[in-house]
């Protein structure tokens, strides 16, 4: 165990050289998170109406109407496309400085762009399977959440190559699905310990950054002054949010690096060739 944490550090420290050699990769992450916001925003209102309504007539059984079905389809729908399409511009651009090209936020984005219909199409893919797995929570209950964990988590490893492969290859969107399946089998199978190693190191420091927070909000509110209330609250926020775009920004380019190797048995900037082929050769 110690020796996979310590590949994943290895894996998440090179990711952090790419990131430090072009922070413009930071930008994708946080245009998405806007996006998604404003999505969200715009679907508030009926949202909550709708769960209101299905949620108060007691001889539904608190399910969720066909009409709260659909809203939430369309709902996952529009989530998932400002996701896979930003998701698709970092991957294209860290793709490219992983090939040691220059690459830009506007090069990213034409790369999505230009990808635009598959990304729909993998978008309407994913909304599918989660109200898919949605419904299985609504209707059966604690085995239905089991379930859902399960398909959801063999749905996750799966796809985890699908938007490099939409970033690098003309291609539908099942065929990138297949592609992704199919990488991962012939390359590194279940072991993605690395992937999973910066969620964990990322996860320790939003957990020390929430403990840092707290503590540094509490001693604004014993000043009892509004100025340093109001500042300790901005540094908060925008700590926090910096650790978010950061392990975003990281997550795409390790995925971008793995999607490389696994394609072309090469790596680029910032990795180690033998450390890879030693953390993610194929299972026997």
């Amino acid at each position: 165990m110690a020796g996979r944490f310590s590949r994943s550090w290895t894996l998440m420290k090179a990711s952090a050289d790419v990131l430090r050699s072009d922070k413009s990769l930071l930008m994708f992450p946080l245009a998405s998170s806007i996006c998604c916001l404003l999505v969200a925003a715009s679907f508030l209102i009926p949202v909550i109406a709708a769960l209101t309504v299905s949620g108060g007539v007691a001889e539904q059984g608190h399910r969720m109407t066909a009409g709260g079905y659909v809203l939430m389809f369309l709902f996952y729908l529009a989530q998932y496309f400002v996701i896979i399409f930003f998701n698709t511009a970092l991957a294209g651009a860290a793709l490219a400085r992983l090939r040691g090209e220059e690459t830009s936020f506007g090069d990213g984005m034409a790369i999505a762009r230009s990808r635009i219909v598959s990304i729909f199409g993998y978008a309407l893919i994913a909304a599918t399977v989660g109200l898919v797995l949605r419904a299985l929570q609504e209707r059966l209950g604690l085995i239905g959440r089991l379930v859902a964990g399960f398909l959801g988590l063999a749905w996750t490893v799966a796809t985890f190559l699908v938007v490099p492969v939409l970033a690098s290859q003309d291609v539908g969107p099942t065929e990138a699905v297949s592609r992704s399946v199919e990488l991962l089998k012939r390359t590194w199978g279940e072991n993605i310990i690395g992937n999973a190693g910066i969620g964990v190191v990322f996860g320790l420091l939003m957990f020390l950054a929430i403990l840092v927070g707290a503590a540094l909000v509490g001693g604004a509110f014993a000043t009892q002054s509004m100025v340093a209330i109001i500042a300790a609250i901005v540094i908060v926020v925008v700590g926090l949010t910096m650790l978010g775009l950061v392990q975003a920004s990281l997550q795409g380019i390790y995925a971008a690096a793995l999607y490389r190797y696994a394609e072309d048995g090469e790596v680029g900037y910032g990795f180690d060739q033998a450390m890879l082929e030693q953390a993610f050769k194929p299972k026997k």
